[in-house]
């Protein structure tokens, strides 16, 4: 297009030249030379015009030219801030991203085998790449952690009295309490010869075998007697006293400090510090294990699980219209909130990326985006020059000649 456009501009100064150098022998050449010469001038103008926007005419540095180049951040600056007021409005994006329908697409899409068995598998490398990055010691040192403040650090003795007065009050006890003296039952009934062995070996010596034997039988008989008692009356005098002391036990675990400082020490006794640092380190090596070996399994449970899971989840999205409009109305309000609180940030990508691009690149890349339209000026300009000048010409010639 240049091409064409210069092209012109040399073909009208032959015309002029031509015209110029024969007008006098034929004066009808006269109207040529003025055709000629306001396309000259029509055509020169606009060259210089459209080559002011991207460079220097001659490479001279003329005020107001190369204009892009020397312009380049501010014409970014402005686009970013054009794409901000006009394109990333709160209003403008959420009422485009209602109409989208975004839930029912991914649903539709998730709802797919292909799609499921995809994204199960994207899953399975996103938890095998971060098992590879995350440092087990790292992942140990935050498990302690966690479980030194939510664990040790917290008294165990307050809630585990009230947990234990919440499980009295609901008489979630009882059946312990029965199957402990159901047990209690049997093993009196089946242990006889233990009773006997028992009383004979804290019996004097000089107290007869056949003696011990039979005291032995009936202790067993009053033991089996009295544990049977229990065990038919709810009411039984052992039973209220179980209660009464664990009641008793639920009030001093939350108020009294020699019982909360004897829980702490069993804790601490029990959970020391290289007692801690070995669960955590347990605990990682387990889940870390399971998960390497359910994500490496396709047909393990865990993959299965998760890939009908999605198929489930994109099936209701796809089908369900209130699980899919409260989708819709969190992709909206969270989109809404980016815009609104992001929406310079997003904008300002814009910008910086136009501070980072070569002034001389970023002319010579919009340029071969607008340059055809921008040769066409020229040539209309060499046109309508032309007929403006033949135009004048005619005029004055008219009025004057």
């Amino acid at each position: 297009m240049k091409r064409v456009a210069t092209g012109l501009l040399v073909l009208l100064a032959v015309i002029f030249l031509a015209a110029f150098a024969l007008q006098e022998r034929y004066p009808w050449l006269q109207y040529v030379r003025a055709a000629a010469e306001g396309g000259m001038v029509g055509a020169l103008a606009d060259w210089f015009a459209v080559t002011a926007l991207f460079r220097h005419p001659l490479g001279l540095r003329i005020p107001h030219t190369a204009i892009i180049p020397r312009r380049k951040d501010q014409i970014g600056a402005s686009l970013g801030q054009f794409v901000e007021q006009n394109f990333l409005d709160e209003d403008v994006v959420q009422a485009k991203i209602r109409t989208l329908g975004i839930s029912r697409r991914a649903g539709s899409w998730l709802s797919r085998p292909e799609s499921a068995d995809r994204v199960a598998r994207e899953g399975a490398a996103a938890i095998r790449g971060a098992m590879l990055v995350l440092n087990d010691e790292d992942v140990q040192d935050i498990i302690e952690s966690m479980a030194r403040r939510y664990l040790l650090d917290p008294p165990w003795g307050p809630p585990l009295g009230r947990l234990l007065k919440r499980v009295l009050d609901d008489g979630h006890h009882l059946k312990l309490v029965d199957l402990l003296v159901d047990r209690a039952a049997e093993w009196v009934l089946e242990n006889e010869e233990v009773v006997i062995r028992m009383v004979s070996e804290r019996s004097p010596t000089w107290v007869p075998q056949i003696m011990d034997s039979l005291v032995g039988q009936k202790v067993h008989l009053e033991l089996y007697r009295f544990v049977m008692a229990v065990q038919d009356d709810p009411n039984h005098e052992v039973r209220r006293q179980l209660d009464r002391y664990l009641l008793s036990l639920t009030e001093d675990l939350q108020h009294d400090a020699e019982m909360i400082a004897k829980v702490e020490a069993i804790k601490h006794n029990a959970l020391g510090d290289p007692e801690v640092r070995a669960l955590a380190a347990r605990t990682w090596e387990t889940i870390k294990t399971a998960l390497l070996d359910a994500v490496e399994d396709p047909d393990s449970e865990l993959s299965r699980a998760f890939t009908s899971a999605v198929r489930e989840f994109g099936s209701r999205l796809a089908t369900d219209e209130q699980l899919s409009a409260k989708v819709d109305g969190w992709i909206t309000e969270a989109t809404g909130y980016l815009v609104r609180n992001y929406r310079s940030q997003i904008a300002g990508v814009i910008t910086e990326t136009v501070e980072r691009w070569d002034a001389q690149e970023t002319s010579r890349k919009i340029e071969l985006q607008v340059g055809r339209d921008l040769q066409f000026i020229r040539i209309n300009g060499t046109v309508v020059g032309s007929l403006a000048g033949l135009a004048i010409y005619a005029v004055a010639s008219a009025v004057f000649g």
